[in-house]
């Protein structure tokens, strides 16, 4: 495999601001060539901005990953570029051609771009992180990771890879986001449609977008849907309401109020419900760690004993076997002797991946923001509106089953697990942040023409499917298919037919009444 180090760079030119005419040399490389089963595989490198706007001066690297159908190496297709959700985690990386991977192979070479600060895309890390300076440093080099940042890298890219043909439409390609991907999906849509051919979405519409902030308003729906998968949890596993009590408190019961983690983390009660974000919601991307945990199960298969999991193992509650994989998970708290398992320890400390991919923690509200600061909205909804139903341990020892939360993140994790407590007052500036840019620009979406199909699931968890009727009444020529069939992990669990419908519905071969 070839260096990334001692790769050959050359330079082009390319353009991100269709408007200003704004242009830089970019450095563009490749980097290894190789063979998965039924998949052809190329590495680029490309060094772009840090900041898009040249305000702050500072490059990083971009790491796109380009796959092809062996069968077709030699052909001219049209691109696909996938968006990922997150924010803060890589591409998935391709083991062999199946699911929707292999689906969309048939008409696309498919680009794998890992957002910036993720992957091998300059990946930010508590480690690297540290490095960059006080905490109002640090807070203003994060800013640059949103999905405004990731379209301009998106641009550079496309300029650079796609060949202007009749195939292309000129060198145009077409975009793939899901969940948080879809986000960055129609930021894309809003600031360079020009480079868009035709855009599919799954599980991914963003809410609010004409607000200068939802995120209050998106939690505030959330956390409903989150009581529900709970419910639907318990129903489904009666036995574990006095499962989880117990665990509850034991860990209320230890002498700093939780138990202390190899890590250095505290495994506190409200530490544990986070469970719920690997338990309620989502079989999204492959989660490299709980992979070797528990056996790999490629991100592209359709299903698996363990399923693909991204952040912190999301694809539980909301998830086609979720709720299995929290209740196994569970089971093994206490050893036969009532000690502390260590392979739950492990299991927990690796679906906890804060050290390794920190942008989520500190990013999550700020992809809801442009314009105004989130104030640790989840945390305000929490207190304001669900305090009873998430205290855990008032509710375990009042006999009641104990409610796990859902894709939340709150200031307290900051001070829970050892790798996010550096960077508390980090989060705090982003967190009262006001000055975010725009990410959406609701009169171009309301004109747009660019072809949009969206997959929409009435029971997704992360998502809320009423705001996002909201958001997609409001753009132009959109087609939107609703359905009960799916959770968040659709793309996990039934991906080919997924694209292959969005695909029919976004060329007019499948009609919606």
């Amino acid at each position: 495999m070839a260096d990334p180090k001692k790769r050959k760079l050359h330079t082009t030119n390319a353009i991100f601001d269709p408007e200003n005419g704004d242009a830089y040399p970019v450095q563009h490389g490749m980097g290894a060539q190789f063979k998965v089963p039924g998949l052809q595989v190329t590495d680029h490198f490309f060094k772009v901005p840090v900041d898009h706007s040249g305000a702050t001066p500072g490059e990083i690297t971009l790491f796109v990953r380009e796959v092809v159908a062996p069968v077709n190496a030699r052909r001219q297709q049209p691109y696909l570029l996938y968006l990922q959700g997150g924010p803060g985690f890589e591409s998935p990386r391709p083991s062999e051609a199946s699911g929707w991977l292999k689906a969309a192979l048939g008409s696309f070479r498919l680009v794998l771009m890992d957002q910036r600060g993720t992957g091998r895309s300059s990946a930010i890390t508590t480690a690297n992180l540290a490095r960059r300076g006080t905490p109002e440093q640090q807070a203003q080099y994060l800013s640059f990771f949103r999905a405004d940042s990731i379209v301009a890298d998106a641009e550079v890219v496309r300029k650079a890879l796609v060949p202007r043909n009749a195939t292309t439409q000129d060198g145009k390609w077409s975009i793939l986001g899901q969940s948080f991907g879809g986000f960055c999906a129609l930021t894309y849509l809003s600031h360079a449609p020009q480079g868009l051919i035709e855009v599919l979405t799954t599980g991914g519409i963003p809410p609010g977008i004409s607000e200068p902030c939802s995120a209050e308003r998106v939690y505030s729906s959330l956390f409903p849907r989150v009581l529900t998968q709970n419910a639907k949890y318990y129903s489904r596993f009666p036995g574990d309401v006095a499962v989880v009590q117990r665990i509850v408190n034991f860990l209320a019961a230890q002498p700093e109020g939780g138990l202390l983690l190899p890590s250095g983390s505290l495994l506190t009660p409200r530490a544990f419900q986070l469970l719920g974000l690997s338990g309620l919601g989502s079989g999204g991307e492959c989660h490299r760690q709980l992979a070797s945990l528990f056996g790999s199960d490629h991100c592209f298969a359709p299903s698996g004993s363990w399923g693909c999991m991204q952040l912190l193992g999301l694809s539980g509650l909301g998830s086609g076997g979720g709720f299995e994989r929290l209740h196994y998970l569970l089971e093994e708290f206490f050893d036969s002797e009532g000690q502390v398992n260590p392979a739950f320890i492990k299991a927990y400390e690796a679906w906890m991946a804060w050290d390794t991919n920190p942008l989520y923690a500190l990013l999550h509200e700020a992809i809801y923001c442009h314009g105004a600061a989130s104030s640790w909205a989840a945390q305000r909804v929490r207190e304001q509106h669900f305090a009873a139903e998430f205290d855990a341990v008032a509710q375990a020892q009042a006999g009641k089953p104990v409610m796990f939360t859902g894709e939340m993140v709150f200031p307290w994790m900051f001070e829970d697990f050892a790798a996010l407590r550096p960077y508390k007052a980090s989060a705090d500036l982003l967190a009262a942040k006001q000055d975010w840019p725009q990410l959406y620009q609701p009169q171009v979406l309301a004109g747009n023409t660019v072809p949009l199909a969206a997959a929409s699931y009435v029971e997704d968890m992360y998502v809320d499917f009423n705001l996002v009727q909201e958001t997609i009444a409001g753009v132009g020529g959109a087609r939107h298919w609703v359905t009960n069939e799916y959770k968040h992990s659709g793309i996990r669990d039934d991906g080919a037919r997924i694209i292959e419908r969005l695909l029919g519905m976004v060329r007019d071969v499948v009609l919606l009444e």
